[in-house]
């Protein structure tokens, strides 16, 4: 018989303090130990997830400590009933109706007696089952398994071995020092890492109590920042620390961003957040002072003395209202003084040597002009079986190239809408910016900083005198580098950017190193979304597949050609995929998959020509008829495809002496009065008119269904109304493949 199992309801605390924690791993680590010991705690049915409320979990990590509190965890799981599965009932009884040997050493192994044995099915045949109820397990009893699985499995970037102090060897991200493991004011016995649990933890490193005894799992937040003076909560940490940045900015009348705020806003980039989330795992108690360098480093590129004070001294550097640097920035100190004099000239006196490297680097820079180390990069490497760098900007030359003859000859067709901006670029500024683009990897200064590959290409070619259409495309052929960059400023970058993504897909998918699972080293899932983008978003009026040709044609000239192989359709179909995930995501989900899924189903050469397609769409499902033409689309493709596969995609002509039946001449009427307006629609670019038009054509179709034997003995006959239905199919199916629209 089943009895509840006595047992308390407490929050339970667990923490593992440790020597400082590798910064950029610290939130990663914290949310997996939470995470880890909840859910093995849930496993167990330990949580008291019942109403009132559900079971609330508290995730803490400072860069001395990981923890976890868990509310309402029970001393002791619920008793369950278990039902086991045992023998057939054919092999657990013999002809006579008594038990075999079988059932007997089944029923033995599972310390059940036969006379608890009933019989059910397993959904195949009769079996024997075993119900008996299962007592809840301790807390005690499980809590050692659930840590040593919790550490196992934690996101440690780098392993770290250790000796004990009785000699023996352990492992972690970390020396650890302290466990606490408490229900309630209750220590639960456990072992980690050769640490025996307890309920002594220690605050601030240097103006924090040490030894402070949490005598219940709720104080422990409390009592840390009170006495300990440590913001256990990485969350709450970050809150502070962006407040008191935007706080003292605002005080200094400077911004955060070299992009022009409103008081009220909050915003930061993603480099200034993830600074953020590096300086929150480096402090325990944040307190922001401001320092400031001399004013004559604002002649060095405000790019170059930005990254220096992020990268090599996480400052948050500040900027006035047109977003120029200002000579200030942010320090996030881990010491709150009265008078932090010490620290601010203490962090004045380190950074200036650093600035004083980049002015060293650029003003070296500017003594060799970019186009003078063109040759150089052919010792640069780009892959060994792909050639030097020099060689792949001959490449991204040819392919910027074609795909600049590609859009002239697009628009002097005017095949379709085009962005009226989009103005075709001249093919020496192409030329010249492909050909410059690398140049500045063999600078000292991007060999210091390779972040600023294409930004210190743009101030060095401005100060060779290159157009600055042509500086602009240096820095602007990488873009996007990321999911939401913006796209290049003006139409040469537009196609140098395009060339050289194109360029590394058709090389790196060229010799076999296409992307696998989660991983993708050469970027070529950002790469093809880039691509894709900039056809989409800027309209450009070129064909995915053509573009897919010219990048690989280049490679023709590879010193070792057998070990390259122009894969133009897999390539073609990665970048689909990649188009496809984006499309749901670019406009706030206006369009579905099932959309999405149409449109790219016919034949799709002009991205740009996608969003309008989408658009017409959506309109088109909200009419009353589109899902009756979806489900006679979808009929008469099924026809056409087991009978007139050579009439799918062509319109043929009709014999209108051959149209006998009531319902065939009057759907042949019907189309041949709107089908010049259809063609003249969709030509234009005006899909939903197009498809609005043939939304008018449901009752026809209907009725030639209902009245219609479309394979008719006579030849001729059956013929002509496949010719009908070919020449309705086409039409309807050029924006998209409505058959996919049918429920």
């Amino acid at each position: 018989m089943m009895h509840a199992a006595t047992h308390t309801t407490s929050p339970l605390l667990v923490e593992l303090f440790t020597e400082e924690l590798p910064p950029r791993a610290l939130r990663a680590l914290g949310e997996a130990f939470g995470h880890g010991i909840s859910e093995g705690l849930k496993a167990c049915g330990l949580v008291a997830s019942e109403p009132p409320a559900e079971t609330e979990t508290v995730v803490f990590s400072t860069p001395r400590r990981l923890a976890v509190r868990i509310d309402r965890v029970r001393s002791q799981a619920e008793d369950r009933m278990v039902e086991v599965k045992g023998p057939s009932v054919k092999v657990g009884l013999d002809s006579g109706g008594q038990p075999t040997q079988a059932l007997i050493k089944w029923a033995e192994r599972q310390g059940a007696h036969l006379d608890e044995l009933t019989q059910g099915s397993d959904g195949k045949q009769a079996v024997f089952l075993w119900r008996h109820n299962v007592q809840g397990i301790l807390l005690t009893q499980a809590i050692q398994e659930i840590l040593e699985q919790t550490l196992a499995r934690l996101p440690i970037p780098k392993l770290m071995t250790y000796q004990l102090d009785d000699g023996t060897s352990v492992s972690f991200v970390r020396p650890a020092h302290g466990l606490i493991v408490l229900h309630g004011d209750t220590i639960i016995p456990a072992k980690l890492l050769g640490l025996e649990a307890g309920r002594v933890t220690h605050g601030h490193r240097f103006q924090g109590a040490t030894n402070l005894r949490i005598a219940h799992a709720d104080e422990y937040e409390s009592r840390l920042a009170l006495e300990g003076r440590v913001l256990a909560s990485f969350a709450e940490r970050r809150a502070r620390i962006k407040t008191l940045l935007e706080e003292e900015a605002r005080t200094l009348g400077a911004h955060l961003l070299s992009t022009n705020l409103s008081e009220s806003s909050s915003a930061t980039d993603p480099t200034t957040e993830a600074l953020l989330d590096e300086v929150t795992a480096l402090v325990e108690w944040p307190r922001v002072y401001v320092g400031q360098f001399d004013a004559a480093f604002l002649k060095v590129p405000q790019e170059c003395l930005i990254l220096t004070m992020r990268t090599n001294q996480k400052y948050f550097p500040l900027f006035d209202d047109q977003g120029q640097l200002r000579a200030q920035f942010l320090i996030v100190s881990n010491m709150d003084v009265d008078n932090p004099s010490a620290i601010i000239d203490g962090n004045e006196r380190v950074v200036r040597p650093r600035l004083d490297d980049a002015r060293f680097f650029y003003e070296q820079d500017l003594k060799q002009s970019l186009e003078s180390r063109l040759e150089g990069l052919e010792r640069v490497v780009y892959h060994a079986k792909l050639g030097s760098q020099r060689e792949r900007v001959a490449r991204v030359e040819a392919i910027a190239a074609a795909v600049l003859t590609q859009w002239g000859t697009a628009l002097s067709r005017a095949e379709g809408p085009t962005d009226a901006a989009t103005i075709t670029p001249s093919l020496e500024s192409v030329q010249r910016a492909a050909r410059l683009a690398k140049c500045d990897l063999i600078t000292g200064m991007v060999g210091e900083f390779p972040e600023l590959q294409g930004t210190m290409g743009r101030y060095y070619a401005l100060h060779d005198g290159e157009t600055p259409e042509v500086a602009q495309a240096i820095e602007d052929h990488y873009r996007p580098r990321f999911a939401g960059d913006g796209l290049p400023a003006n139409s040469v970058g537009f196609v140098v950017a395009l060339a050289d993504k194109l360029e590394t897909l058709a090389g790196i998918w060229g010799i076999g190193l296409q992307p696998t699972g989660d991983r993708d080293p050469f970027g070529l899932r950002r790469q093809a979304l880039g691509v894709v983008r900039m056809m989409v978003e800027q309209a450009l009026p070129l064909e995915l597949p053509q573009l897919i040709k010219s990048a690989f044609e280049p490679f023709g000239t590879l010193a070792n050609p057998d070990a390259f192989k122009a894969d133009l359709g897999g390539l073609h179909a990665f970048m689909l995929d990649r188009l496809r995930g984006w499309l749901r995501t670019w406009k706030d989900d206006r369009w579905d998959a099932v959309s999405i899924d149409a449109a790219l189903a016919v034949e799709t050469a002009r991205l740009d020509q996608l969003p309008a397609r989408l658009d017409a769409l959506v309109a088109f499902r909200a009419l009353p008829e589109s899902a009756a033409l979806a489900a006679a689309n979808k009929r008469i493709g099924n026809i056409l495809r087991k009978s007139a596969p050579e009439l799918l995609g062509h319109a043929p002509k009709i014999d209108a002496s051959r149209l006998v039946e009531p319902a065939e001449v009057a759907l042949a009427h019907a189309l041949a009065q709107i089908e010049d307006a259809v063609d003249a629609d969709f030509g234009a670019g005006h899909y939903a008119e197009s498809l609005a038009r043939l939304a008018a054509l449901r009752g026809p179709v209907d009725t030639f269904f209902e009245a219609v034997m479309v394979m008719a003995e006579d030849p001729g006959l059956r013929a002509n109304r496949l010719a009908l239905l070919a020449s309705l199919y086409a039409r309807m199916n050029r924006v998209a493949d409505l058959a996919r629209l049918a429920v």
